[in-house]
């Protein structure tokens, strides 16, 4: 395990850092800044950031099947063309609360989006609870929304044979599985898979590796954990150092590096001096397994 090398490839100081994606067409990582209103892409080659500012708080990215990305903005499914900077709106939800926002979302292997809202945080973590939902975009643009009174909509895979779909309300500290219908987009039968240890903190976004293991970030926790979903117990522990991990992805030529973001909303001064590069964007390797590449949105 010795061989697992940690360094922070992005000191953007993020605000609220989420939503890693790798893009293999330009050998760079997607991330966004929620309460910064950046779609931020960070080049592998280059080692360089670029940013895409917008009007709303943007919580996700994901792949488009047609190229360029579809991101959710505010209570927004919109779609980003990056070179011309322009954003359309897709469609709307949440339309009865003005003050919700998306959360994290995830395309299924169908290329449907994912994705949940929650209410507009107080402070960290702090908000009216019950509020949010989570919906699907689905390739002909409809949305399907499969449940409410959600917290923190958050971490979001499917396991490899696609037959059942991982889930993560935060505030539940629990990641939940559901039955998964591959044709038809819908999930049922949830269950809690695994319940996160106080020193865990709250689980945030999440990815699976080749092997069928969830890898979960842990907000206010400064790590990820690797779990068995089968079995339920954990099984690996990497710690980092910034204590507000919000998601982690793979990437790299063959997808054996773990990008992780991180936010430093909510730390004061003294907090920030001792941990410089909260907000940063983590590049993990010698973890010894690989991911699954991203879906493309197939709208």
């Amino acid at each position: 395990m010795s061989s697992i090398k940690i360094e922070c490839v992005a000191k953007e100081g993020y605000r609220i850092g989420e939503s890693p994606v790798w893009d293999e067409k330009e050998s760079a990582l997607l991330c966004v800044d929620i309460t910064g209103r950046k779609v931020c892409r960070w080049s592998s080659v280059t080692k360089q950031v670029q940013a895409i500012s917008v009007d709303a708080p943007v919580s996700s990215v994901a792949l488009r099947k047609s190229g360029d990305y579809v991101i959710t903005l505010g209570t927004r499914f919109a779609a980003l063309k990056w070179k011309e900077q322009l954003v359309t709106t897709i469609t709307h939800v949440d339309k009865d609360k003005p003050n919700n926002r998306f959360n994290d979302g995830k395309v299924d292997p169908a290329g449907r989006y994912f994705a949940g809202t929650m209410a507009e945080e107080i402070r960290p973590a702090v908000l009216e609870r019950h509020q949010g939902s989570l919906y699907t975009l689905f390739s002909d643009l409809s949305v399907v929304k499969h449940f409410d009174q959600v917290d923190i909509s958050n971490g979001l895979d499917w396991s490899l044979d696609h037959k059942t779909f991982f889930y993560i309300d935060s505030l539940s500290y629990s990641v939940d599985a559901f039955d998964y219908d591959l044709q038809t987009g819908k999930i049922g039968n949830r269950r809690s898979i695994y319940r996160l240890e106080k020193e865990e903190s709250i689980p945030d976004g999440m990815c699976i590796d080749t092997e069928g293991k969830l890898w979960v970030a842990c907000y206010d926790g400064g790590r990820v954990i690797r779990l068995d979903p089968e079995t339920g117990k954990r099984l690996q522990t990497v710690k980092l150092p910034v204590d507000k991990t919000t998601s982690c992805c793979f990437g790299g030529e063959d997808y054996s590096e773990m990008y992780v973001t991180s936010a430093s909303d909510g730390m004061d001064k003294e907090w920030l001096s001792r941990q410089p590069q909260a907000g940063g964007v983590f590049k993990i390797t010698g973890l010894g397994v690989k991911g699954v590449p991203p879906y493309p949105f197939a709208g």
